[in-house]
């Protein structure tokens, strides 16, 4: 019968030389998830997107009306007051909270 040995433990020389690589993968995380959408990036095209809705016009996007933004539609996921966040849209972009898409809807 075979025995079951555990994993030899790793070595604090092993563990130092590790941390600096999670630490490069934490940052990438982090700057991916940070990266702001652009009007100009093609999903954002193909959503009709613009970073503020102020500057919607309403004739070219008639499913817009005065007072919609991302800060106030049901994919926004940024916090209360942030100027951008996350949607869940457009993943690993963040969006404008004063934004606004053709695929707004309002936020329960």
């Amino acid at each position: 019968m075979p025995s079951h040995h555990p994993a030899p433990p790793r070595s604090r020389r092993q563990f130092i030389a590790l941390v600096p690589a999670l630490g490069a993968l934490s940052w990438c995380v982090r700057a991916r998830a940070d990266t702001l959408l652009k009007e100009t990036d093609p999903e954002a095209i193909a959503m009709d997107y613009r970073a503020d809705a102020g500057k919607v016009d309403a004739i070219r996007f008639p499913k817009f009306k005065p007072g919609q933004t991302c800060a106030n539609c049901a994919l926004y996921g940024g916090d209360q007051g942030a100027a951008s966040g996350p949607c869940g849209l457009f993943m690993f972009k963040d969006v404008t909270a004063i934004g606004w898409c053709n695929a707004w809807e309002k936020k329960a």
